[in-house]
């Protein structure tokens, strides 16, 4: 996908906000991760840039700068939750968006969160990443250490932060360039003690649209405490926690939990991974499943291979009937799993739920239980006689 277009609008004090919006359908909007965002340089981040694209294959993806930072207004020096509520208003009404999803994480779910509760007819969900409600909780805990290391040591925040993130290899020095890009370090401690006195609390009875709150476990910043304290303020949310300590978005867990929420909560008409009947991703790009009988080997000698062979036949009978509905291509069979690709993120995600419906029903009314894990990965792998691979 070529690097997209880079457009601006004006926000009602004045301030250029840098904004893209590739892809075709419903949106979901991104908001900036205040500091480091760099709309231009994070295509050049490629664990970045392979996010964006499957989002905008399956709908509309909008990403902007905040103030301050990126290619937006560099001057700008308000930076409370008013300012960064208009840098939104004024992207999403350049693109004149109607109900849109909202998606935002850490501290930036305080402004998402105030937009959501002025602008209720505008906000289709709101999906929140490690949200919470008051910035206070910026200066607690480890968000206590990145602050201090911004303002300390400049060079080993930067780098640091890549890894806390997620990206490795090469994302991580160009992830650094795109900081060195977007802002600056006095900048950066200008944003987080403007940060520290954000509170939205009192905004959240009037969020009305459906929210999931995702958390992790382990992760200490926020403190799972404080993600779990707003799921439970907001009068339509759902808690999801993850387990693990990264701070990384893009792993299955992570997507599954989204998708299944956006397609059980938001309207095909605004859902941004696509109808049901979604579109095939364009390119390379596929969808792999994955299916997996857990303990296969120890069942076949429990049961032996007469009646072994016939669990798995039911394995098979449920898995390719799955595949059919949902317009999936079995790829092979290797005895206790199957391995199938489709055209379409949102196909194979509803796949995978049916499998697994599919499975608990047959399991409900059969005398040896059929227990199978189901996995999805997209990527541009490498076709060879009929085989994927990569």
């Amino acid at each position: 996908m070529e690097q997209p277009q880079i457009r601006f609008a004006k926000t009602s004090d004045g301030v250029s906000i840098a904004y893209y919006a590739i892809g075709h359908g419903p949106a979901m909007v991104q908001m900036s991760a205040l500091p480091a965002t760099h709309i231009e340089l994070e295509w050049q981040v490629d664990d970045m840039r392979k996010v964006q694209e499957l989002i905008a294959a399956t709908g509309t993806l909008v990403r902007y700068d905040g103030r301050g930072f990126g290619s937006s207004g560099r001057g700008a020096t308000d930076f409370s939750v008013e300012a960064m509520v208009k840098d939104l208003e004024a992207v999403t009404d350049a693109l004149s968006l109607q109900p849109f999803v909202l998606t935002a994480a850490t501290h930036m779910a305080i402004p998402a969160l105030a937009y959501a509760a002025r602008h209720p007819e505008r906000v289709a969900a709101l999906v929140l990443w490690l949200g919470m409600a008051r910035g206070v909780h910026l200066g607690s805990g480890r968000g206590a250490s990145w602050e201090e290391l911004a303002r300390s040591d400049w060079e080993l925040f930067k780098e640091t932060l890549g890894h806390w993130i997620g990206l490795e290899g090469p994302s991580v020095q160009a992830f650094k360039r795109l900081i060195d890009e977007s802002a600056t370090q006095e900048q950066t401690g200008a944003f987080f003690d403007a940060v520290r006195n954000w509170d939205v609390t009192e905004m959240l009875p009037a969020v009305t649209a459906p929210t999931l709150v995702l958390g992790r476990r382990e992760i200490r910043y926020p403190a799972p405490e404080v993600v779990r304290e707003l799921a439970a303020a907001l009068p339509n949310a759902e808690l999801v926690t993850l387990e693990g300590s990264s701070m990384a978005f893009n792993d299955s867990g992570f997507t599954a939990a989204v998708i299944q929420f956006l397609v059980r909560t938001v309207p095909n008409r605004v859902l941004p991974i696509a109808s049901r009947a979604s579109t095939p991703v364009p390119g390379g790009l596929r969808t792999i499943l994955f299916t997996d009988i857990v303990g296969h080997t120890e069942m076949m000698q429990r049961l032996g291979d007469a009646k072994g062979r016939d669990v798995l036949r039911e394995h098979e009978r449920i898995t390719r009937e799955t595949l059919k509905q949902h317009g999936g291509a079995e790829v092979k069979t290797m005895g206790d799993g199957f391995l199938a690709s489709f055209g379409s993120v949102t196909s194979a995600m509803e796949c995978a739920i049916a499998l697994q419906r599919a499975f608990a029903v047959h399991t409900e009314s059969m005398p040896e239980p059929l227990h199978v894990r189901v996995g999805l990965n997209a990527g541009e792998p490498i076709e060879e006689d009929g085989d994927l691979f990569g």
